[in-house]
């Protein structure tokens, strides 16, 4: 849809912007130091809740290396998306695998994220809202072991579970030197409280980005973009401008707002669906649960 040379400076890599790195994970050592020292309720619960906001960080930019966006070379992408994985208990290879054929199938029957739609019953809104309110226990069962035992075979099998591996060998090195010094508690306060809210804050994400788009219609139609705010667009990565990220996932993360800004005409005669709150497609869905075809809105004929 954009020439190529339009394009060409959109896919180009910088370093600058990688920068934001070591400063994201500056801000979650400072905070994780805080809510650690537990000064006042207030204060350590407001960490808690940055924190999980600031893990939401991390993971989009885990997120990009499935693309091998984040850095040039693919080995970075790969040890980085493992090395931020592990506190998420969860497995790279595995994620990278199922986020793949999301963006192969995207809104279709094959789609592994079309778990919202189906036809209303009893077991969907099961699903829907065990999602909603239990993501990241789920989303850390099934990339450790649901996927990867149904659908990763061969060589990817044998990185999965050496992932896994030293995941579990990381976490019980961790707690094996904690035990004695009486620190497994302030730990697991630390590391597992803010993902409560990092939680809720990924299913938000994760239901703004396709519910209630067309079914079955492509990736521009078939995904929402989020304007949001500038904050949340810069520590999530601008991730909220998905309609781009969808159409050209080649594009780093921080050019994709001016991909958005190229896009706007085609996105316009597209139909294609362009919100300003996450909280509001949110509770929209809280409110509407699991989605069916026939729920869904239609495809723009475009002429």
């Amino acid at each position: 849809m954009l020439s190529s040379s339009i394009l060409k400076p959109l896919y180009e890599r910088r370093t600058l912007p990688l920068l934001k790195i070591p400063l994201i994970f500056a801000l979650v050592l400072a905070f994780g130091t805080v809510a650690w020292l537990e000064i006042h309720p207030l204060l350590t619960w407001g960490c808690y809740l940055v924190l999980g906001y600031l893990l939401m960080s991390v993971v989009t930019l885990m997120h990009d290396c499935t693309h091998t966006t984040l850095f040039a070379t693919r080995w970075l992408n790969e040890a980085f998306g493992m090395v931020t994985m592990v506190p998420f208990l969860a497995s790279f290879t595995a994620f990278k695998e199922d986020h793949l054929e999301h963006h192969k199938y995207n809104r279709s029957p094959k789609d592994p994220d079309g778990f919202t739609m189906g036809k209303r019953s009893v077991g969907d809104f099961f699903l829907f809202y065990s999602y909603i309110f239990l993501g990241v226990i789920l989303s850390a069962v099934y990339f450790a072991f649901i996927y990867p035992i149904k659908s990763l075979r061969g060589k990817k099998a044998w990185v999965h579970w050496a992932e896994m591996a030293v995941h579990v060998a990381v976490i019980w090195a961790l707690f094996a030197w904690a035990g004695p010094r009486g620190l497994t508690a302030p730990i697991l306060k630390v590391w597992l409280i803010p993902f409560v809210f990092f939680g809720y804050f990924n299913s938000m994400r994760f239901i703004a980005e396709h519910y209630g788009t067309p079914w079955n219609a492509g990736q521009m139609v078939g995904t929402r973009t989020i304007i949001s705010n500038q904050l949340t667009s810069y520590f999530w990565n601008n991730i909220n401008y998905h309609i781009g990220h969808h159409v050209y996932p080649g594009v780093p993360f921080y050019n994709l707002q001016k991909l958005h800004a190229a896009l706007a005409g085609e996105i316009k005669e597209s139909g294609a669906i362009v919100d300003k709150s996450y909280v509001v497609v949110y509770l929209h869905a809280l409110l509407r649960g699991p989605e069916s075809p026939e729920t869904t809105p239609r495809a723009k004929i475009r002429k």
